[in-house]
């Protein structure tokens, strides 16, 4: 039985609150969360790796969750939050290397974090959000790439990444907030829903947020919709609900306002013009139909341009792939770490006790 605890330690003055399993000795996994979520929504993955003897750390990442919270935006720049994880890996964890594994802005930023340290990367496995996209900003990371056929320029300049400089406004990213805190539990309902594959062939409701002025429109209230337990159950939605109540969303949203910054920091500050050496994964989501990196598409151009050790796993299903098919997404996982990383990372068999019983002969 794996046994899950939660933790937490002070970087540079900072909470930082995280989920720990398994062996303390077994090769490192960190697992890294998005928006708007919080270290327990890896609960299938930090078990299975866990079980498998690897040692799994999930951070709730700095502004979500137990870890800390600040109305300074800069708190969460890509430059900032890398600093927190390499000190978090180093004097907390005492380790080195580790594999870092992403979703969403977690995605985000792990390939921040390989891209400025990758001597501190065993490998990267990322889902949904690809790299030298949304750390490099959102005109030359993500609207560069749009697909003008799908999002007509006359028609939506900023294609489905809309949203994101609908919150550079300030009094939108006010509006924002008091929309997502005015009904938690449906927020959440609404948001983790699981992939339909005829959302892709139409502009996504992100690329509509401005002509809106919000993401439920003027009024600001969520649908109400049943839970999708494809993706949730009671437990995670509870979760989420209590962790984002207590917390609210102005400091995981903030990530988003150090767009100009991260892409500075980007372009300045990392190793090898971008070029990545280590071993990459990349899942993507079949039927995402924001961040549309499933296969060969214009916005996936640059990640398998820069990774020289890389590989791609499709699933079918959404955003939320890593807890819609929790199966796939480990398989894959697994699979890449078997094959493709060194086989001394693989955890040491764990000894079998034969018992030998003696039958009479008939």
């Amino acid at each position: 039985m794996v046994v899950i605890s939660r933790k937490e330690t002070t970087i540079i003055g900072k909470t930082i609150s995280y989920l720990e399993a398994g062996p303390q000795d077994g090769t490192l996994v960190i697992f890294v969360h998005g928006w708007p979520a919080v270290a327990e929504i890896w609960k299938p993955q930090i078990t299975t790796f866990a079980g498998l003897g690897f040692r799994v750390v999930a951070p709730d990442l700095p502004g979500f969750g137990k870890s800390f919270k600040s109305d300074d935006k800069t708190e969460f720049s890509l430059k900032a939050i890398n600093t927190i994880l390499l000190r978090f890996l180093e004097r907390h964890l005492g380790r080195s290397q580790a594999i870092w594994i992403g979703h969403d802005w977690g995605a985000g930023v792990v390939w921040s974090f390989l891209s400025h340290y990758p001597e501190n990367c065993l490998g990267v496995a990322n889902m949904c959000i690809a790299y030298r996209t949304i750390e490099c900003g959102v005109q030359e990371g993500l609207i560069k790439y749009a697909d003008r056929a799908l999002y007509p320029e006359d028609q939506f300049p900023n294609a489905q990444w809309d949203y994101m400089v609908y919150y550079q406004d300030e009094k939108n990213f006010d509006k924002a907030i008091a929309d997502f805190e005015r009904d938690i539990p449906n927020f959440f309902r609404a948001v983790y829903r699981k992939g339909d594959p005829e959302t892709l062939n139409k502009p996504t409701f992100t690329a509509f947020v401005t002509k809106n002025n919000g993401w439920f429109g003027e009024a600001g209230n969520p649908p109400e919709l049943p839970l999708d337990t494809d993706v949730l159950d009671e437990e995670m939605h509870g979760k989420l609900v209590e962790a984002f109540k207590e917390g609210g969303f102005r400091s995981p949203t903030s990530y988003y306002l150090n767009m100009e910054d991260n892409a500075q920091y980007t372009e300045d500050w990392q190793i090898n013009e971008g070029l990545v050496n280590i071993p990459v994964l990349f899942i993507g989501a079949e039927y995402d139909s924001v961040a549309t990196t499933a296969g060969k598409t214009k916005l996936s151009e640059p990640m398998r341009s820069f990774c020289r050790k890389y590989t791609q796993v499709n699933i079918a299903g959404g955003h939320w792939i890593a807890q819609e098919k929790p199966n796939e997404v480990n398989a894959a996982i697994v699979r890449w770490i078997a094959t493709v990383l060194p086989p001394s990372l693989w955890p040491a068999p764990q000894p079998i006790s034969l018992v030998t019983t003696s039958l009479p002969l008939r």
